[in-house]
């Protein structure tokens, strides 16, 4: 029996180890993964009629894959992304090393059962990454190994390997690339990308898979390239008369054709695979020296379906580099579907499922039947899930974070800068948090006012390097890179902020160490980042994004850089609270709820949108009096507070963020023209909305803050203004019923002075005035 060295830590390749023993695993895999899809779409009841779905050939092909990596390889301080389309497979996995109840396997893509693609949030069984969007989940383990190595004691040292299973389409998204650029991620030894190299995507074989241009692109990254290819048997035709010229014609063979040669008899194949080039005779002749059988398995037998291949390839992985396997596979392999075009979401029939049970020993009546605990098979799972069961992770609670630093800022000041102050001033009032605040940004922070932040606690990096301009008096920001540091810096890449994020932000739940991340990028490129950034919250990571500069008071930048549908995300995006304070005392208390909230089993992320606006302080009119200072924070955090109140208004103005200003001087005004209005400074409008839910019955949200924000005594007519969209405010008007006038941008922006910009718009002084005299008539 050929056996391959065994990794250290990984079991042995005899007794029940061996891959006879394993290849009855890997059927039975097989089978449970193909009958939980077929379950789901073909005996579950479905009144609906809508389909359920799921993916047979995707798992098909990561069978073996798994298979030996679950079975042979992964310690338990290893951690797994696979890829979405083949959480059947990892469910099956689990079960036979009993770490699912069979009870599960029946509910895949039922209320309550088995979720689509895993996740780690909803699924019963273990899952290390939640994977569902294309390419999150391989660029993950990046930020995931990064995030182990930050948060542990042992500064930049790896602790187990990061896989990812990753479908060979998904290298077609540009923010894989985006992170395995990454400077960092060379470093990263733990790093190890399985391929399915299967060459098809959802609706088609894939033309040109360019595996070689991919192999050159990671190599040039500086990673290992490993390339399975071919099996054993393909191995061993390859060295008899006639191999060479077979090599030539399968690697030189397009993709389509390729995949039209496992559609084929037996017979069809001796008149096909020859080809017609001058190899074509020593091909024919080798094939006419083999039976139909073997003839069949040789033009399956790709290197990701082999086991001693697989098994050799994990075991030549270099730990000092990051490792990317190419494993050439067959979408589909061992199923009927085996190869076909458009076998991406095709089901088996019930024919073809009793056939593949009676090919791979499983029983159609019991379909969830494991083996017996005597087998060997049996032994072997049952080894494998003691050697992966992991101790429950002992959560540590994050330090207090305290709600008011008791600070009350003076003079002018911008929202913006307000966010470096507090994190300073954090050192000092609370150092242990302090300590677990950690920073990431993607090249701009000396731009969004880290600067001071960077040079009290300097950049993270797993060894010390030389800062070499720290002599020079002109250099502002110092760049000392150290283990202890506290700010990571990325390149300009959006979305490997908001991925580097979201495990930071999981650090509490997967290593028991609460980290208080924050990362800070301009807010028009939230969007940019907006997808990855919400699958990171759904994945169970807690962090704080703020967004600055923002909105058209971004005059001077012009409309490429004037972001205006951000102020209602937090709104629309669950487990997340947004604010948009208009005074640096707001910022201050609206930042220290949102780290009080990060690092726990009932927390949540925040987004906080700030501003460069240069704003009197003053106009804040924080109160002096300390009871009714908590009362305004409170407030403040609870989405708002009455910034003025007049004797009998005739009108309310809510302003947010960097609007107040411009509110406050309009009530000035029209109080002049004798038409008193209150001034009501929303903080967030997604906490506002919470409450008014909840007030309809729907939520659990508190609704005391609608009473003091717009008490019903103070009923008015209501004109909304910020700088974004206004319909971000408009259902303040139902809190009251009353007619609404909503100020906002809803055009691409202008280059131009703040003045300009805001009559452009309509949200100027004079704008707001109009519209609150058409309301007062």
């Amino acid at each position: 029996m050929t056996t391959a060295p065994a990794r250290p830590g990984a079991p042995g390749a005899s007794g029940h180890g061996s891959y006879d023993v394993l290849r009855e695993v890997e059927d039975r895999v097989l089978w449970l993964s193909s009958a939980i899809v077929h379950h789901a779409n073909r005996v579950r009841p479905n009144p609906s009629g809508l389909k359920v779905g799921g993916h047979q050939a995707s798992c098909a092909s990561m069978v073996s894959l798994m298979t030996t990596l679950w079975f042979r390889h992964l310690r338990p301080e290893d951690r797994v992304s696979v890829k979405p389309h083949a959480s059947p497979v990892l469910h099956a996995v689990n079960y036979l090393q009993g770490a699912l109840d069979a009870g599960y396997l029946s509910s895949l893509r039922e209320f309550g059962g088995l979720q689509s693609y895993p996740s780690r949030s909803k699924d019963p069984d273990p899952v290390d990454y939640s994977t569902g969007s294309v390419g999150i989940g391989a660029t993950a383990t990046i930020w995931g190994a990064i995030a182990r190595r930050y948060s542990s004691t042992d500064a930049g040292t790896a602790a187990g390997r990061q896989y990812a299973l990753v479908g060979d389409a998904e290298l077609d998204e540009g923010a894989v690339w985006e992170a395995v650029l990454d400077p960092q991620v060379a470093g990263l030894g733990e790093l190890v990308w399985i391929v399915d190299l299967n060459r098809q995507s959802l609706d088609r074989v894939v033309p040109d898979i360019a595996a070689d241009r991919l192999r050159g692109m990671f190599a040039s990254a500086g990673w290992q390239v490993l390339t399975l290819k071919y099996g054993a048997l393909l191995e061993e035709l390859f060295a008899r008369e006639g191999g060479e010229e077979l090599r030539r014609r399968i690697d030189a063979m397009p993709n389509p054709e390729y995949q039209r040669m496992l559609r084929c008899s037996a017979g069809e194949l001796r008149e096909r695979l020859p080809g017609s080039g001058a190899g074509a005779g020593p091909v024919a002749a080798l094939l006419s020296g083999l039976d139909d059988a073997t003839v069949l398995r040789a033009v399956r037998n790709l290197g990701g379906h082999d086991l001693s291949a697989i098994d050799g390839a994990l075991g030549a992985v270099d730990d000092g580099r990051p490792t990317v396997i190419f494993a050439y596979t067959v979408k589909g392999y061992g199923l009927p579907t085996q190869g076909h075009p458009q076998n991406h979401s095709s089901l088996l029939t019930d024919a073809q499922i009793a056939e593949l049970a009676a090919r791979t020993g499983a029983d159609p009546a019991l379909p969830w039947a494991g083996f017996p605990a005597d087998s060997p098979p049996g032994r072997l799972c049952a080894e494998a899930g003691a050697r992966l069961r992991r101790e429950p992770v002992v959560t540590r609670q994050p330090p207090r974070v305290p709600a008011d630093i008791g600070r009350t800022p003076t003079g002018t000041a911008t929202t913006q800068a307000a966010l470096g102050r507090v994190l300073l001033d954090l050192t000092r009032a609370a150092p242990e948090a302090a300590r677990r605040v950690v920073t990431v940004s993607p090249d701009v922070s000396s731009s969004t006012n880290l600067g001071g932040w960077v040079n009290k606690v300097g950049v993270w990096s797993p060894t010390e390097r030389i800062d070499w301009f720290h002599d020079d008096a002109e250099t502002l920001l110092h760049w000392r890179e150290k283990p202890s540091g506290q700010h990571i810096e990325l390149g300009i890449a959006e979305t490997n902020l908001v991925g580097m994020l979201g495990e930071l932000g999981a650090t509490w739940s997967r290593w028991g160490e609460p980290l208080l991340p924050i990362g800070v990028l301009y807010d028009p490129f939230v969007q940019r980042a907006l997808e990855p950034w919400s699958f990171g919250i759904y994945a169970g990571g807690q962090s704080v994004l703020v967004g600055t500069p923002s909105g058209v008071t971004l005059a001077p930048e012009g409309g490429a850089h004037q972001s205006v549908t951000t102020p209602s995300l937090g709104i629309e995006q669950p487990g997340c609270t947004t604010w948009e304070p208009a005074f640096a005392i707001d910022t201050e208390w609206a930042l220290l709820a949102a780290l009080s909230r990060l690092g726990r089993a009932d927390g949540g992320s925040a987004y906080l949108r700030l501003s460069t606006r240069p704003v009197d302080q003053t106009l804040a009119e924080v109160p002096a009096d300390p009871a009714a200072r908590e009362r305004r924070r409170r407030q403040v955090v609870a989405g708002g507070y009455p910034l003025r109140r007049t004797e009998r208004p005739r009108v309310t103005i809510a302003a947010m963020g960097a609007m107040v200003t411009e509110a406050l001087a309009a009530a000035d005004r029209l109080g002049a023209l004798g038409i008193p209005a209150d001034v009501v400074c929303v903080t967030s409008p997604g906490l506002l909305f919470q409450a008014l839910d909840a007030r309809g019955g729907d939520g659990g949200a508190d609704t005391w803050i609608l009473d003091q924000v717009l008490p019903a005594a103070r009923a008015t007519p209501l004109v909304t203004v910020l700088d974004g969209h206004p319909h971000t405010l408009a259902f303040l008007a139902a809190v009251r019923q009353v007619p609404l006038r909503t100020l906002g941008v809803t055009r691409f922006g202008q280059s131009g002075s703040l003045d300009e910009v805001y009559r452009h718009h309509g949200i100027d002084t004079d704008s707001v005035i109009r519209a609150a005299l058409d309301l007062a008539q």
